[in-house]
């Protein structure tokens, strides 16, 4: 869209007196810095090709001119379109952090005081942050044994009049079994947010997640498997009649093709599903939006490489019957995105539970931890009123797998030698449990 020159967004066109988009260009300096700063070394040789860079760079400098946008630009609109394509999706939008996509899909079911909202007993607090926010209540499903993600038949047995929405989180990248869940929706006329923070890539039932709940929201925090410089998030959506707002919903509703009298845009309230709502800010910039596009180009590789090494975990494992390693697809046509790889035990054949091998573990370097802990436990939920005893009581799979059978491995990027020592460390631990040492 063309922008007039007085339009103070942008220094474009002819004028006399310019109010530049960037209020402080970045220079050579930064650059450099920047460089430094993603490509760390020391010694001489690194020192000797820093200077030559520099060099280069400062020469770049005199020819080149600094972008006239650092947010919501082209870059960011590039990088939705490359998310779009990858996951066969349509409106894609680029946020701060899933949190902040989140928040959306919550408003959207316009979220208050006295609505229920069912989620896994165990997930990351950025999941219930805004129904705590807002004063909702939280009702915790358990867990599914094998999978660790939320139980639909728990979720059915949960389901109250006050229901509003379901929030299955797709633990460690393996995916919920998501068709029992929407057919709950559906029954009730609930709202499905998608808690896809690991599960960027991942496959059910042959449908990237992203397509099948009514929202589900991305991390790209700096230790997912596809990241934007350290932090963002991605919102989907399938509610069609919502599409269309999504990018005003990233920034407060402003609506640039349409204008008040004597102003240059309007704002606009959300629609939601039971009526309006207000939408905040969660800008991305164009920096962060270069980093996606570059990762996502790469993403069949890094997905590749990361079922790979699943696989030859689950296989070296597979030779224990005390071990029950990570399952490469529970349930028809399911393709995990691998974040975390799961590692559970049998305590009486290993002799021990999860919490003795752990030690071990650790005694032999191998870094290992359950991502999550029972959301019940935390002080937060006590401070709002919520019983952790008594939530526990109606989450004993959850109880039994976090205090007794499982934690989580990492996967990448580990060099072959690492991944052969930590199946070596595991194998030698449950045997030595086994054997009472």
């Amino acid at each position: 869209m063309s922008k007039r020159a007085s339009d103070f967004r942008y220094n474009t066109g002819e004028t006399q007196v310019p109010w530049a988009a960037v209020g402080e260009d970045y220079n050579a300096h930064d650059v450099m810095e920047v460089i430094k700063f993603m490509m760390q070394g020391s010694g001489d040789a690194y020192e000797n090709a820093l200077d030559a860079v520099r060099t280069q760079i400062f020469n770049l400098d005199k020819l080149s001119s600094p972008p006239g946008k650092l947010s919501l630009g082209s870059r960011v609109e590039q990088a939705e379109a490359d998310v779009d394509s990858y996951l066969g999706t349509s409106g894609a939008l680029f946020v701060t952090n899933a949190t902040a996509g989140f928040e959306i899909a919550y408003k959207y079911a316009n979220l208050g005081p006295g609505d229920e909202v069912i989620v896994p007993a165990i997930t990351f607090i950025a999941t219930i942050a805004y129904p705590l926010a807002v004063g909702a209540k939280l009702v915790f499903a358990d867990l599914d044994p094998r999978t660790l993600n939320m139980d639909p038949a728990d979720v059915a047995r949960k389901i109250t009049p006050r229901t509003k929405m379901i929030v299955p989180v797709h633990l460690g990248g393996y995916p919920v079994d998501m068709d029992p869940i929407m057919e709950l929706a559906k029954a009730h006329d609930l709202v499905v947010l998608e808690d896809g923070a690991h599960a960027f890539g991942a496959k059910y039932k042959g449908r990237r997640i992203g397509t099948i709940g009514h929202f589900t929201g991305f991390s790209l925090h700096e230790v997912k498997n596809c990241t934007s410089f350290g932090e963002g998030g991605i919102l989907t959506t399938t509610v069609e009649e919502f599409r269309p707002y999504l990018k005003e919903a990233r920034f407060f509703g402003a609506d640039f093709t349409r204008k008040i009298p004597n102003w240059i845009y309007d704002v606009v309230a959300m629609p939601g599903k039971y009526g309006p709502f207000a939408a905040g800010n969660a800008s991305t910039t164009e920096i962060q939006a270069v980093g996606l596009s570059q990762q996502v180009a790469r993403y069949d590789r890094i997905l590749a490489e990361r079922r790979s090494v699943a696989e030859y975990v689950t296989g070296r494992l597979s030779s224990c019957s005390a071990i029950l390693p990570q399952d490469m697809g529970g349930y028809e046509d399911v393709e995990p995105s691998f974040h975390l790889y799961q590692l559970q035990i049998d305590p009486d054949k290993a002799g021990g539970d999860i919490q003795a091998l752990k030690t071990k573990l650790e005694e032999k370097g191998v870094t290992q931890i359950p991502h999550f802990g029972p959301l019940y436990d935390f002080d937060i939920l006590r401070t709002f009123g919520y019983d952790g005893k008594a939530i526990a009581a109606t989450c004993p799979v959850c109880e039994e797998v976090f205090n007794h059978r499982f934690t989580h491995l990492p996967l990448y990027p580990l060099s072959k030698a690492q991944v052969d020592y930590m199946c070596d460390a595991i194998l030698a631990s449950v045997e030595e449990l086994q054997q009472g040492k």
